[in-house]
């Protein structure tokens, strides 16, 4: 199983505070890292920013935005050899035209 933690940094604030945009991007991800996708939920935040979660019968995908300075903190948690986080992780970074990327992989096991 791997969970991985990154933030994204330089990206435009338009899309950061696009809940469509941001929802979109959950529902391609959770494709690309050959996920099930069971629910999405997503809140639009008053200034600005936008939390959303992608519940996955192989675990999660989370995003929190702040377009205030152009930063996103995102995870993505799976398990099941069939699946490929690092993909999804890419395709974050891509569609939010992301200038810098921090990234920590963390190996779970259960045993």
């Amino acid at each position: 199983m791997k969970h991985i933690l990154f933030t994204l940094k330089g990206c435009a604030a338009a899309e950061l505070d696009d809940e469509g945009f941001i929802r979109d991007i959950m529902f391609q991800a959770a494709n690309k890292c050959n996920s099930t996708l069971i629910k999405l939920h997503s809140h639009k935040f008053s200034p600005q920013g936008v939390t959303a979660i992608a519940l996955l019968a192989e675990s999660h995908i989370s995003i929190h935005t702040w377009p205030e300075t152009g930063v996103a903190v995102c995870d993505i948690f799976t398990c099941g050899d069939h699946t490929t986080p690092e993909d999804g992780v890419e395709y974050m970074r891509t569609e939010l035209n992301a200038s810098n990327i921090m990234v920590q992989t963390i190996l779970r096991d259960l045993a």
